[in-house]
């Protein structure tokens, strides 16, 4: 790595695999790869389907798709197709690779112990460190483990039986689960929608107590305000009976009349008691006369 750093061009560091399903894993990798140095030019070599399937078995991308999942990493300068499953001095050479970067765990493959040995002797390899709980393998362990539900989803995508290799009884089996999964899934929205609706009326519930109580203590308190022990209609009443008892009842006039100007004098006397009582009928000619006669005196005396 010394000798590296002193070159005025880019250390040219070689990382080679499989690259199936290209994953984060994957991308972590070959990021290492590309930071190893200041001034790196990252070749990734990847495998043909040939090469693969003859020393590790059947991928799930073909070549031309892992060639062009490849092209599209940012980290990536080259991509090298059909790349050599060991690697020769000719192919280095050919390359002009100064590095050859890939994880320290030994590969054994192609009748080797570790297919890099001859590399690390060389001092060539540097090692990245591999990203635990992602690689190709988990993803198709993740797919075979929970097969019926990938066969049963592309189903419902429209994917026939036979292009998911699925028997006739198992095509009707998976198409029966997934009505059962709509219906479960109808019930879920329903009962969803209903707790929606409840908590909407049990919030429109308390809104309408809340106001209802706050326009209760308003309401209260007008009625006390106006009808109370010192309320305003108790003070109205009592200005009105005030003066309905002014009305009934007026002060009286004054006993004496004032005088000035007058002369005094003598105050009539009261007429006779006898002007208005009523003369009986004589009951006989003499009491008649006799009245008549006492009553002709009378009147001699007064000339």
């Amino acid at each position: 790595m010394s000798s590296a750093s002193t070159v005025d061009r880019p250390v040219r560091v070689y990382a080679d695999g499989i690259f199936d399903l290209f994953h984060s894993g994957h991308a972590r990798a070959l990021m290492q790869a590309k930071t190893l140095f200041p001034n790196s030019y990252l070749l990734v070599g990847v495998c043909s389907d040939d090469l693969t399937h003859k020393f590790k078995g059947f991928t799930v991308m073909n070549e031309e798709e892992r060639y062009e999942a490849l092209r599209h990493c940012r980290y990536v300068d080259e991509v090298i197709r059909d790349a050599p499953w060991t690697l020769t001095a000719e192919f280095l050479e050919k390359h002009k690779i100064d590095f050859v970067a890939h994880d320290d765990i030994p590969y054994s493959s192609a009748g080797s112990d570790d297919v890099y040995k001859h590399i690390k002797e060389a001092g060539m390899f540097v090692p990245t460190q591999r990203t635990e709980g992602i690689s190709t393998s988990d993803i198709i362990t993740r797919i075979v483990r929970d097969y019926d539900v990938y066969a049963r989803r592309n189903l419902q995508r429209g994917y026939t039986a036979k292009e998911l290799n699925v028997s006739f009884i198992n095509e009707k089996k998976y198409r029966f689960q997934n009505q059962v999964d709509k219906m479960k899934e109808k019930v879920k929205n329903v009962e969803e929608r209903s707790k929606e609706f409840v908590n909407r009326v049990e919030e429109k519930s308390h809104d309408l107590i809340q106001k209802w109580e706050e326009k209760s203590r308003e309401f209260i308190g007008n009625f006390l305000e106006l009808f109370g022990p010192d309320g305003a209609w108790k003070q109205m009443f009592q200005e009105r009976s005030g003066r309905m008892l002014q009305a009934l009842s007026p002060r009286q006039s004054p006993t004496s009349s004032p005088t000035r100007g007058r002369s005094p004098s003598r105050s009539p006397s009261p007429p006779s008691p006898w002007l208005f009582r009523k003369a009986s009928p004589p009951s006989s000619p003499k009491v008649a006369s006799a009245s008549i006669s006492s009553m002709s005196e009378g009147d001699e005396d007064e000339k």
